[in-house]
């Protein structure tokens, strides 16, 4: 069977007929997805606590998180889950359930590398180093319509795996000096490359395209420009990339795909609890996902955002009040999309035998099927895209294809 006869059980759309019915029935404009790499590897079980496992609180005797009602305690998501207390800007999200989790996920190859393990995230081929090429390009690649050299946005200075390939990427830095003019926006340099750059070669049209792209995004981020000549201060950190981000896209509705790496999240020593170094990262995150969802304004309902890292950590904590490379992690989905309010998943339990080696959460739901049911539904990807994008991935569980809305 199918990926697709799995997701289409769980929620068939009406006159959807044909293995590539579902990219055509519906006349919406153009969707979204927006990925956010916590590169180090999250403490999962910190950021969405299985309260109601007693072994939790056993084997984390300093980093544990008090269970919901209880001083700094976690918020409470369900009668087994609560949210760690410095996301708390998420929960309006939550209650109105455009927020989700999928917990024990992450992927089925058992690297405890950073590098390995940040490939496979990227190329979508666990296991196959070879993959040269990230998922989310090779999404550009199927998406339908003409490509425009703003479709898909890497914020950061460098394009990641996760978006190296044949589709053409743009660049942005979204930190406050990232609109600041170049040298290359002096009209007078601005022609003497236009001149060199002027043939039909890969690297004329690279350039070209490049060129377009910081164009095209200037002129979106002009408002903000704007705001910032009046007085007003840039924000600082993530919040205020992610503002900027919201800005972009609700003002240039081209963007189809945007990632940004964080880092921060490799906790061996003093890792805290609900508050020092995860409560510290975990703040700035949540309300910058939070500025992302008001500030995208109507451009929020047909956008989706996932938060994954490349592995968890280990379920007990270490000698040095931290945790060390783990296994099973947790996804988060938000978006208009999102059928949230809910975690998601096969919850292993932390029973010394429910353990991956005995030692970390064991991961129940292959990462790909998150982004499948995502890509599927979303993005409305038919099964010879999804294969072209996530090759060999396995087929999507029903449970698992109704966190987004048909």
């Amino acid at each position: 069977m199918h990926r697709r006869h799995f997701i289409r059980g769980a929620a068939a759309a009406p006159f959807c007929f044909g293995p590539d019915a579902w990219a055509a029935v519906s006349d919406e404009g153009p969707r979204r997805l927006i990925v956010i790499l916590l590169r180090g590897a999250v403490d999962g079980l910190n950021v969405v606590i299985p309260y109601a496992d007693g072994t939790y609180y056993q084997e984390r005797q300093s980093i544990a998180i008090a269970p919901p009602g209880k001083p700094d305690g976690a918020l409470a998501l369900d009668g087994h889950f609560g949210l760690h207390p410095a996301l708390a800007s998420l929960m309006p999200l939550w209650t109105e359930r455009k927020l989700a989790f999928v917990h024990a996920a992450g992927s089925p190859d058992p690297t405890r590398s950073h590098f390995d393990a940040q490939l496979y995230i990227e190329n979508g081929t666990p296991g196959q180093d070879t993959t040269r090429d990230g998922w989310m390009n090779r999404l550009l690649l199927v998406l339908p319509g003409p490509r425009g050299a703003t479709d898909a946005i890497s914020i950061g200075p460098t394009v990641p795996r996760i978006l190296a390939g044949k589709a053409p990427v743009a660049t942005l830095p979204l930190g406050p000096n990232g609109a600041r003019p170049l040298p290359l926006d002096q009209p007078e340099i601005a022609r003497a490359f236009d001149r060199l750059y002027s043939g039909d070669d890969d690297l004329a049209r690279s350039y070209r395209e490049g060129r377009t792209a910081r164009a095209e995004l200037i002129s979106a981020l002009s408002k903000e420009r704007q705001i910032a000549d009046n007085g007003a201060p840039p924000p600082t950190g993530f919040p205020g990339q992610a503002a900027r981000l919201a800005l972009l896209i609700r003002n240039h509705p081209g963007v189809r795909v945007a990632a940004i790496g964080l880092g921060g999240w490799d906790t061996h020593i003093n890792q805290g609890n609900h508050n020092g170094q995860l409560a510290d990262h975990l703040r700035p995150l949540g309300e910058g996902l939070a500025a992302l969802a008001r500030g995208s304004g109507e451009a929020w309902q047909d956008t989706v955002v996932i938060v994954l890292s490349e592995f968890g950590r280990t379920f007990r904590e270490n000698g040095n009040r931290g945790t060390d490379h783990g296994h099973g992690n947790v996804i988060w989905v938000m978006g208009g999309t999102v059928n949230g309010g809910r975690v998601y998943g096969d919850w292993p339990g932390l029973a010394p035998a429910q353990l991956y080696q005995r030692r970390d959460l064991a991961v129940t739901t292959d990462f790909r099927t998150v982004l499948a049911a995502i890509l599927e539904r979303h993005m409305r990807l038919a099964d010879r895209q999804l294969e072209a994008v996530l090759p060999d991935a396995p087929p999507t569980p029903q449970e698992l294809a109704r966190i987004i809305s048909a």
